[in-house]
């Protein structure tokens, strides 16, 4: 068997440091906005966030991404936390033999970093993120490439937080876990057969499917 997992909001919870980051790019343009409003940033591609909740063009968008990363590669990046019993999950499903990969839409050096610096990057036989000009950003070609790398033939599960995480799954027909516990809205996992709502949780329908 083989485990994705999205990083923010499913092993990380990077809401402090995505809002800042983004609080302070759109400070760039002189515009303020409460963090509480930023949130719906976390999951998708910047520049595709940056178009649909403040209409910028695609030229500003990519600007605004660079501006992004002037914070969130020094201080946001680190402004996050490992959501309680990922360590010992990932443990545990290493022990049973299934082979576990990271597969995120955040760019993959952001990804790896995060990984390092909260020593999780232990437990993974992959790590697939996007590249930092915003392409190989969909989860479904994510998806596929963890699939490729890995084994086509073998069962695997994405694990994720946002819709986003959930098409990409059923793009491809690979079963899916919505956890609960990330940044979905209230209609998200509508029609998902799994959802977990804790790591407990997760670790009892990952072994059961």
């Amino acid at each position: 068997m083989i485990v994705i997992f999205d990083l923010d909001g499913t092993l990380t919870n990077s809401e402090e440091g995505i809002t800042k980051s983004v609080q302070y790019a759109l400070r760039h343009y002189g515009i303020e906005e409460d963090i509480s409003r930023l949130r719906r940033f976390i999951g998708p591609p910047l520049s595709r966030s940056f178009m649909k909740f403040y209409s910028f063009s695609e030229r500003q968008a990519k600007e605004a991404v660079s501006v992004y990363r002037e914070y969130y590669s020094e201080k946001g990046i680190f402004e996050n936390k490992v959501y309680p019993g990922i360590p010992e999950l990932l443990a545990l499903l290493r022990s049973k033999g299934i082979r576990l990969a990271v597969g995120s839409s955040k760019p993959e050096v952001y990804v790896r970093k995060i990984l390092d610096h909260f020593d999780l990057e232990q437990y993974f036989d992959l790590i697939v993120g996007s590249n930092l000009d915003e392409t190989m950003t969909d989860k479904k070609e994510i998806i596929e490439k963890v699939i490729h790398e890995l084994d086509r033939d073998e069962k695997t599960i994405m694990v994720g937080d946002r819709i986003f995480d959930r098409n990409g799954a059923e793009q491809i027909g690979v079963k899916f876990i919505g956890v609960t516990y990330g940044f979905a809205g209230p209609h998200e996992f509508d029609g998902v057969a799994h959802t977990a709502a804790d790591t407990k949780e997760l670790e009892e329908t990952i072994l059961t499917m």
